[in-house]
Formats: structure tokens, sequence, C-alpha cells
């Protein structure tokens, strides 16, 4: 016999908090393990759930939207990035999609600077030299790294992350300049002492690091490409916490192996584990792995935002985080 609660099926493992909190509300389905759904099984859960709480490792394309059961009315998306869903397929067959915007701004601002921090100063070199009991003192001339104070960094995106970065690099006395579809406000503007290039090819090739902070679109796909990578400053670095699709990672690996590129700082990749196995072995990159925004604040914050958009719809109202069409 049916609750009368909302079937919820959450499909990669959360805060213990969040799901106890999501148990109390809602006839919730909680994964057993952390191992990522198959697609049969996201089909599976698709054709009888009433919400599905996905992340960004779940594709939900048109094909599996199509097997979509007429009880799913909600995808409240753990996470705020949203282009692994089919958003405009989602709506055409009535349902909606949320998400959890601005909760993890702050922290990947802050992992974007250790990045830059990482690589400028050759922190894991000196990790590795420190482990494998290689330091027999102090050398005048080991390990020299250059400083941040006065470089100039270019921000791709100067939105919610891209102005943590600036006002982080303001701090470091780094000079700060940024490309975006629009230009901000001047007041915005003035409260970085930013520079705005409306040409993308003229900021990169003048800037000492430059920092992806913009989400994936199709626009945006291979937006720093083989010919504008080529345009950066020998020596410049290049830093990426956003989305790996943004670069085009074969054309990195290549400015780097040529020592056309002082360094990369990369938490995502564009194909996966298969893009940390290539770029590892090189000892100007520090790979992370989509870390950004682990931290146990911000990852409680998004599960309180998805329980608030799935109580909010079950009350019958538009959730607040709605993904709607003007943002794709």
């Amino acid at each position: 016999m049916s609750s009368g609660r909302l079937s919820v099926v959450v499909t990669r493992r959360l805060p213990a908090p969040v799901e106890e909190r999501l148990g109390e509300l809602f006839d919730v389905t909680l994964r057993e393990d952390d191992s990522q759904m198959s697609r049969e099984e996201l089909a599976a859960a698709m054709a009888e759930a009433d919400v599905l709480v996905p992340t960004l490792t779940d594709t939900i394309d048109a094909g599996l939207l199509a097997r979509a059961g007429k009880r799913l009315k909600l995808i409240a998306n753990y996470g705020a990035g949203f282009d692994h869903i089919d958003v405009a397929s989602a709506l055409q067959r009535g349902i909606l999609v949320s998400n959890t915007p601005g909760v993890s701004a702050d922290d990947t601002a802050d992992m974007t600077m250790a990045l830059m921090m990482a690589v400028t100063r050759r922190i894991p070199e000196g990790l590795d030299l420190m482990r494998a009991g290689g330091f027999a003192g102090f050398s005048p001339t080991a390990l020299l790294g250059t400083r941040l104070s006065g470089k100039r960094l270019g921000i791709l995106g100067l939105g919610r992350i891209g102005q943590g970065v600036a006002r982080r690099a303001q701090a470091f006395g780094m000079q700060i300049h940024y490309h975006n579809r629009r230009r901000l406000r001047a007041e915005t503007e003035e409260s970085f002492e930013a520079t705005y290039w409306e040409s993308l090819d003229q900021m990169v090739a003048r800037m000492d690091v430059v920092s992806v902070s913009c989400p994936h679109t199709p626009s945006t796909f291979h937006l720093l490409n083989a010919r504008r990578l080529k345009l950066m400053k020998e020596g410049a670095v290049i830093v990426n916490t956003s989305r790996g699709e943004v670069i085009d990672e074969n054309a990195l690996a290549r400015q780097l192996k040529a020592g056309a590129l002082g360094g990369a700082g990369l938490d995502v990749f564009e194909h996966g584990g298969e893009s940390a196995q290539t770029l590892r072995s090189l000892p100007n990159v520090v790979l992370l792995p989509h870390m950004a925004s682990a931290t146990e604040e911000g990852r409680m914050e998004m599960g309180e935002k998805v329980i608030i958009n799935i109580k909010t719809f079950d009350d019958g109202h538009r959730p607040p985080d709605q993904v709607v069409p003007s943002m794709l």
C-alpha cells in the first residue's frame, strides 16, 4: 500500500545527515555503496520514482528520459552543474530539473588558488622529494618557482566562482583580468580593479595565469582550443576547476610536453580517468580528483538545497533552484 509520500531515488551516497533527513520526509531509496549506477539501473529508477537525485556522474540523456515512467516529475540534481542532464528533453516531457547553485563557489575558489600555488611554487615536487627521502638540506637554486604577486590573472568566466577567485587573487597582489559573454557592471569591475577583454584571444596572449571558471555548454566546448593555447605566453600557467571539456586536453598536453607552458593545475578532465593517466607523468602538472567542492560544509549545504527543492515541489510549488531554458 502506498505511503502517500514521494518516491525518491538517490544515485550516490550522500552525507549521512542528508540521507537521514530525506528518509524522514520521503519514501527514499538510497545507494548501498558509493558506486556509480549503470545505465540500466538509472533507467529502472526513473521508471518507478517520482523524484531522481543524481550527481554529475549520471548521464541522463534523451534516450534515458524516453524510458522514464509517468511518475517521474522532478530530477533534483545534487550539484550546480547540469550539463550531464538533457534539460530540454526533460522539460518537453514535463519533468522539472533543479540544481544546487552557489553552494560551492567559495570552496572552489579556495581550491583554484591552491592549485595556482601548487603549480607556481612546485609544491608537489617538494612533497615527492621529502617522501622519497631525497632532501639533503637547503640549496639556493633548488625547486625555484615563481611568485604570484604582480602577475596577470585572466579569469574565463567572472561569475560566482570567478569572482571568488578574483577576490582571493587580489589579496595575493595579482592583477585581475577577465573575459565573459557579457561585460559586468562598472561597479563590479571596480571592486576587483578588473580589466575586461572582449577578445579572448587577446586576453590569453597576455596573461601569466589563466583560470577557467565557466560552465560547459555547447558554446564553451574547447573554448581553449589548440590555437588559443598556442597564443599563451611561454611559461604561463593554466588552472581549471570548472569543466574539463572547456579545454582541448590533447592540445594542452602537447603544449605542456613541449615546454611552451609553465604548468597546469587541473581538478577536472575532459576524458575522466583516462585524461589523468595521460597527464600525470608530466612534472609541471598538478592533478586533483575533482575535489574542489569537497568540503563537509559544502556537501551538507548541497544536500539541504536538494531537500528544499524536493519539499517545495512536493508542496505544489516550483523548486527554488529550478533550471529554466534561459540558463541553457
